[in-house]
């Protein structure tokens, strides 16, 4: 059915809704943020940060469109679907969330909007019957605004997940995600119908990576070749297993006999030629079952520390490159993460490039056991340039702070940047 925004009754209600919408637009990056943390909580949609970003994204071209509704009376039959709310829907279908998820981001994206408008309208403190009417006519473009939002970004879900379990190899990534969900050690029928599915076999030692275009949109295609030559460049004992997770994802497991070669990022590095675009994230190796299970875990959280903020380099991270499994357990609380930054750095927690200069010669000091000579060797420079630094850091700092702790909060900025650094 096709919806459309009717007229205010009459100019008491216009002239009402018209305030409430400047005011909902003057106050929507902080509606868009409350909407997003909510959101958040719902299973299955707080994953990686790429998709609270493209969340966020979603929530943001939503509340926007509405705002211009409610202000302009726009009918909401001469309205098209934001492009992140579209993509937001596709890559939860190729993820394969539940399509609950995402029925109640919008259900409940469509309270806190009501909500908002509600404590603004009571502040109007107008007639009545004149504050009835307004909230009933909000209520109702809402109302419309969602019933034909929904119906949009449902079909689009509902295409694109036909396709998407159509699509070559949706048994294999069943079949993949059915062994990482579990717990413990699966029963010997478990690992012999996961070996005969997907030609892989468990009891060896598995590298588990993470390879993803970081531009805009990424082929598949691409990403897997990028894949199975890395599986060759570190000459895999047998086929790897590769899945892809979306359109811009996959994850693969590279299987080694008794020897293995070093997997450490910077050998990687050395071993492989990514296409541009592409990114990729690594595990420890691991051994049967749990080892292919841990050593998935460790990408992803490799991955999440490679993504909170958008970035080409380096294109290689390893869970087992310097801070990066400690950073990774942090990115899962910003906030609290960021106080803490704030609060033993003080002004050297300020983004700019000054104080980006001053904690990179600081981390690189703290790296080379606090020798003045080995940093000026390693950052290239004069000896002097580096104690001038150091002493500037040393006095920015609001107390002094345990080594660790320091080298720890560096690290931490190095990786996350501007998410946790002050504006």
């Amino acid at each position: 059915m096709t919806r459309t925004t009717a007229d205010p009754v009459d100019a008491q209600v216009r002239a009402a809704v018209g305030v409430i919408a400047r005011r909902l637009r003057d106050m929507e990056q902080h509606i868009i943020d409350g909407m997003t943390g909510k959101m958040l909580e719902i299973d299955h949609l707080d994953g990686d940060p790429v998709m609270v970003d493209l969340l966020r994204a979603s929530v943001e071209g939503n509340v926007t469109t509405i705002n211009h509704v409610l202000s302009n009376a726009i009918p909401i039959a001469h309205l098209q679907p934001t492009t992140a709310a579209v993509e937001y829907a596709l890559r939860l279908a190729q993820r394969q969330v539940p399509s609950n998820s995402l029925m109640r981001a919008y259900r409940m994206g469509e309270f806190e909007y009501n909500r908002q408008s509600r404590e603004m309208l009571e502040e109007l403190e107008l007639p009545d019957e004149v504050a009835i009417r307004t909230a009933s006519y909000i209520a109702r473009v809402m109302f419309d605004y969602i019933d034909w939002i929904t119906q949009y970004v449902f079909q689009a879900y509902e295409n694109e997940r036909r396709r998407w379990i159509g699509a070559e190899g949706n048994v294999l990534s069943s079949t993949v995600n059915q062994l990482l969900d579990g717990e413990g050690e699966p029963a010997q029928y478990e690992v012999d119908a996961f070996e005969v599915e997907t030609g892989y076999r468990l009891d060896r030692t598995h590298l588990a990576v993470i390879l993803w275009s970081s531009g805009p949109s990424g082929l598949l295609t691409e990403i897997d070749r990028a894949a199975r030559s890395l599986a060759v460049a570190l000459r895999a004992t047998t086929a790897p297993i590769i899945t892809a997770s979306d359109r811009n994802t996959v994850w693969m497991w590279i299987p080694f006999g008794s020897k293995v070669p070093p997997t450490d990022s910077a050998s990687v590095a050395d071993r492989v030629s990514l296409p541009s675009g592409l990114r990729m994230a690594i595990g420890l190796p691991g051994e049967g079952v749990q080892g292919f299970r841990r050593s998935h875990r460790q990408a992803r959280a490799a991955y999440d520390v490679a993504t909170v903020i958008p970035r080409s380099e380096p294109v290689v991270v390893g869970y087992g490159d310097r801070g990066v499994a400690v950073v990774s357990v942090m990115a899962r609380d910003l906030p609290s993460t960021r106080a803490w930054i704030h609060e033993l750095l003080g002004p050297l927690a300020a983004a700019t490039p000054n104080a980006q200069i001053l904690r990179e010669t600081l981390s690189s000091y703290l790296a080379c056991g606090e020798s003045h000579v080995r940093t000026a060797e390693q950052m290239t420079l004069h000896r002097n340039t580096v104690k001038y630094r150091i002493g500037k850091a040393m006095e920015t700092l609001p107390r002094p702070g345990d080594r660790m702790d320091l080298a720890l909060a560096l690290t931490v900025c190095d990786y996350l940047g501007p998410a946790v650094l002050a504006d």
